[in-house]
């Protein structure tokens, strides 16, 4: 229990930071929060739970085939903010584009041969 407790406030204290950097100066808010800090740390855990480099393997490879459909709500979202379109209108519309783009990866990917 206390080791799930140290990897959220861990985890919860990254993102925290990134937010808190991001008011500051936005560029280098969206530098940190660009680098795969999360993914890095998911790693660190799953190692340190299982060992298993085949099941490491695995997520880091399903990881890499889902943050590409994750992009482009990274232009989205800004296209429709400096087209006037409220926050939270946009971050829908980003979400929505994203799970759409998730269900066609993991409807597509597989029929290349790639295991998600």
């Amino acid at each position: 229990m206390i080791y799930l407790l140290i990897k959220a406030l861990l985890s919860g204290a990254i993102v925290a930071a990134v937010s808190e950097i991001a008011r500051r100066f936005p560029g280098f808010g969206g530098l940190l929060a660009s680098l795969p800090l999360i993914s890095v740390l998911g790693m660190i855990w799953l190692w340190r739970d299982t060992r298993d480099p085949e099941r490491l393997a695995a997520h880091a490879g399903a990881t890499f085939w889902f943050v590409l459909p994750s992009l482009p709500m990274f232009l989205l979202i800004p296209a429709l903010l400096k087209r006037g379109v409220g926050f939270w209108p946009a971050m829908a519309a980003g979400c929505a584009m994203t799970v759409l783009l998730y269900a066609l990866t993991i409807w597509l990917v597989p029929r290349f041969g790639v295991k998600l």
